[in-house]
């Protein structure tokens, strides 16, 4: 079986590689799905390791978008200084050479399913509501953990392009998860210079 997701993201990144475009210009061909197939281009490289200044930039339009998901727009918009950028290229083939290992894995969990939770309006909002959090927790300055609430913010963006209501309600979990994950790993950086001296004595 072929996703929507892997056929839509392969095709983008081999026009990526050809030819640079804009995040506004993959908006304005993609439209209503450019909300989730953008989010996902944008936090792909997470995944992997990120050269410095780039997690801002991508970090502050997937949060954008998130946020017009989360006030049920449909149509996505960026700033122009942001719709004006250029996916970088070295990314683009990074991305192509390792896409196969990330959608042969999605492929094996999500289809349509649960179509009355996935199309319903009140979950498009829930949706960028999750994304925006998951986001927010991807920009922190939590070191070594950006692949964590990248694969939260996949699971969502892939189980809104396939309509998979079953993949939303695990990918809230997921969340869910995600989230107490943050608060015990920031409740131990807080307590770790109280305890380094006795550690050290």
């Amino acid at each position: 079986m072929h996703l929507r997701f892997s056929q839509d993201i392969k095709s983008l990144l081999e026009r990526l590689a050809e030819q640079p475009l804009t995040l506004g210009d993959i908006l304005a061909e993609t439209s209503e799905r450019g909300f989730s197939l953008v989010i996902a281009l944008l936090v792909l490289p997470f995944l992997f390791p990120m050269p410095p200044g780039l997690t801002g930039p991508f970090g502050g339009a997937c949060l954008i978008l998130s946020v017009q998901m989360l006030l049920g727009k449909r149509s996505p918009w960026l700033p122009k200084r942001i719709a004006n950028y250029k996916f970088p290229r070295p990314f683009t083939q990074l991305l192509l050479q390792n896409l196969g290992r990330i959608t042969k894995v999605l492929q094996k969990i999500a289809r349509p399913r649960f179509a009355k939770i996935a199309d319903n309006p009140l979950i498009w909002r829930i949706n960028g509501l999750c994304i925006s959090w998951l986001t927010l927790l991807l920009i922190s300055p939590i070191p070594f953990t950006n692949p964590i609430p990248t694969i939260g913010i996949l699971l969502l963006t892939v189980a809104t392009i396939e309509s998979d209501g079953l993949l939303i309600c695990i990918s809230y979990v997921m969340t869910a998860l995600i989230t107490l994950l943050f608060g015990f790993i920031g409740y131990a950086l807080w307590l770790a210079p109280s305890l380094l001296p006795s550690i050290f004595r």
